[in-house]
């Protein structure tokens, strides 16, 4: 049995669909921040959330197949699934750092917007 392909293959498919679905709450739930951001103009956010998402998938897919390298034998499945858990614990820790960005990228956003509505409100 080769336990170096049941890894890779494994790897693949969790990070992967752990990066779709983590994608996709993103690009669902960060709608209401660029709607706020962005004056409701539903072309514009629309617009601006795919290509958040393309970057998104981009960036995690090239670092999970940058990661997937693997220089050890691993001569059990116990050993595939020690070297499994610390390959998608790394995608994970990612993904999550990823999420706190785009989260403090959209507060950031959604601050500047609302001050530079108040001072709209105060010059009319």
């Amino acid at each position: 049995m080769d336990y170096l392909l049941i890894t890779y293959a494994s790897y693949v498919i969790i990070s992967l669909l752990l990066t779709i679905w983590v994608g996709r709450t993103l690009f669902t739930n960060g709608n209401v921040f660029l709607m706020e951001i962005f004056d409701r103009d539903n072309l514009l956010v629309t617009s601006i959330n795919k290509l958040l998402l393309i970057g998104f998938y981009l960036i995690n897919f090239g670092y999970i197949l940058r990661n997937l390298v693997v220089r050890a034998k691993l001569n059990s499945l116990a050993e595939c699934i020690e070297m499994l858990s610390m390959k998608i614990g790394v995608i994970i820790i990612t993904l999550g750092i990823m999420h706190f960005v785009n989260l403090i990228i959209l507060f950031i956003l959604r601050s500047k917007s609302i001050r530079e509505k108040q001072t709209a409100e105060i010059t009319i």
